[in-house]
């Protein structure tokens, strides 16, 4: 039976702006010979950056005392420090609390937003916002949203608790329902609804993820909800498992690729910092699940609407 890690120590660092302190712990083997030259090496950073943060005694140990710059290497040794935080876009849109009691918080969230700090997106997320404005500096995610994708996520309010509502999304014992305007065909509408069954992987460094031969590990219910005359069809796609932008390469597969896609069928150029124009078309519309706490039987269901489908126009345009 392999043994359960132990937790990391708590930081000895408050949180900026609802993001936590890094923490860097020295493995075995190096390199560098002080704490200083590790970093820089580990790190690909500024030497004079490095070298700036040690002498305003930024960069401490798990006493919060600053670690002097050339404390010798020792494998273990744990040091936290902030991390110099992007330039960020304000994301122009409300997180909305759908529920909020002692155990969860339920949030529907907008498109652009990301749920957690990841690259350049740190202050402008789900998990930073909330942790300012509930003053819960202890909240967890406890699973991802895309940023392009907008509707409801949870977090979970006590560290304590976090295995338990996790485990829920790894056994698939949460039901997750999505929305998605993409084209309608008529020739595809008569198979649906159908289950699309393929083997998806998505590599390290790679944009997009893609279907391979293969054992299928994805598994999407994809129903035909309305279509109009102007030729967009609604779809109600129900994920059985979660794979890496398991419902974008599904849709796409089926030749009808969601709205506003940026990455399927193919990646699209970059886009401006702050263009938030034709946000993806698809929402997380509905969680369900029983509560690994409480008992509670909990449904949540998501008061957003997808612009293409209210106004093509608008959302075409932009606006």
């Amino acid at each position: 039976m392999r043994r359960r890690r132990p937790p990391p120590p708590p930081p000895p660092l408050p949180q900026r702006d609802g993001v936590d302190p890094v923490r860097v712990r020295l493995p075995a083997g190096g390199p560098g010979t002080t704490v200083r030259d590790h970093l820089v090496l580990r790190l690909a950073a500024d030497p004079a950056r490095i070298d700036a943060m040690f002498a305003a005694g930024e960069i401490v140990g798990a006493d919060a005392r600053p670690v002097p710059a050339d404390t010798p290497y020792a494998p273990g040794l744990c040091v936290w420090f902030h991390r110099d935080m992007p330039d960020e876009a304000p994301v122009p849109f409300p997180l909305t609390v759908v529920h909020h009691d002692e155990h969860i918080v339920v949030v529907d969230k907008p498109h652009f937003l990301a749920t957690t700090p990841r690259g350049s997106h740190v202050r402008q997320t789900a998990l930073a916002r909330l942790r300012h404005d509930l003053g819960l500096p202890e909240l967890t995610a406890a699973h991802r949203l895309d940023r392009l994708t907008a509707g409801l996520v949870l977090f979970i309010v006590r560290p304590e608790e976090r295995g338990a509502y996790q485990t829920l999304f790894r056994d698939r014992l949460v039901h997750k329902e999505y929305e998605a305007v993409a084209a309608h065909d008529p020739s595809l509408a008569v198979t649906l609804p159908r289950t699309v069954r393929s083997r998806i992987v998505k590599e390290r460094g790679v944009l997009t993820a893609r279907e391979v031969d293969g054992e299928p590990n994805a598994l999407t219910h994809v129903q035909l909800l309305a279509h109009r005359a102007d030729g967009l069809g609604r779809y109600r796609l129900v994920p059985g498992t979660g794979q890496t932008h398991q419902l974008r390469v599904h849709m796409s597969a089926l030749g009808v690729p969601i709205l506003g896609d940026p990455l399927y069928p193919e990646v699209a150029g970059p886009v401006p910092a702050g263009d938030f124009r034709r946000p993806l078309q698809l929402l997380a519309r509905e969680l369900r699940f029983t509560d690994p706490v409480t008992g509670a039987e909990h449904r949540f269901t998501s008061g957003r609407v997808l612009g293409a489908w209210t106004s093509y126009e608008d959302w075409a345009s932009g606006q």
